[in-house]
């Protein structure tokens, strides 16, 4: 009789992200001659970072709405780190969390560092204003992507997911489900990955 397999829940979410990036053809790593290390941010992994899997994907060139209305896409980050954050009104964990990627870009935003919050799914404008009203956040982005095209590209498989960016735009890391990003954990990965 064989055993069964039991994966801890942090295997499990990185195991199906992992999956499901490879049905994409997002696995198509990038080449060595170019891949950095990310081991020593890996070994800093503790509290809710262990949820962080890094692993290095293309990003997504699929347009979503910008907070004015326009059109744009993740490109218009690169030459930052960009830590991009798929939300929803409805999630409850995304309202214990944005306050939290809020700190986050207090701490870390600027010339080589962005949060970026991307509303996914049908979220009426109105109601991602009161979300961020009602939660006292005033530093983040309303963007959003209505179709879930731009979640569907880059693999999103529930709410909030958290994609970590490099400065060209390739993913580098992925948190499946909500974090503390105020945490001393988080701020010292991304010092760490900041600091090169």
């Amino acid at each position: 009789m064989k055993k069964p397999l039991i994966l801890t829940a942090a295997a499990a979410i990185g195991l199906s992200a992992g999956l499901y990036l490879a049905l994409q053809g997002r696995e198509s790593p990038v080449p060595a001659a170019q891949a950095a290390d990310y081991t020593a941010l890996e070994e800093m992994r503790a509290g809710d970072m262990t949820k962080l899997q890094f692993a290095q994907a293309p990003g997504s060139s699929v347009a979503f709405t910008a907070e004015d209305g326009g059109e744009m896409t993740l490109a218009a980050y690169e030459g930052k780190y960009a830590l991009v954050n798929f939300w929803a009104t409805w999630c409850a964990p995304c309202r214990k969390e944005m306050p939290q990627l809020a700190e986050l870009q207090d701490d870390f935003g600027g010339e080589d560092f962005e949060v970026v919050t991307i509303a996914t799914g049908r979220n009426p404008r109105p109601a991602m204003e009161s979300f961020f009203d009602e939660i006292g956040v005033e530093n983040l982005p309303l963007h959003s992507d209505t179709s879930s095209a731009l979640a569907r590209d880059m693999g999103v498989l529930g709410l909030p997911v958290t994609v970590i960016l490099d400065p060209q735009g390739r993913e580098i890391a992925r948190l499946q489900g909500d974090a503390d990003w105020a945490g001393d954990e988080a701020k010292a990965i991304i010092a760490a990955l900041l600091a090169g």
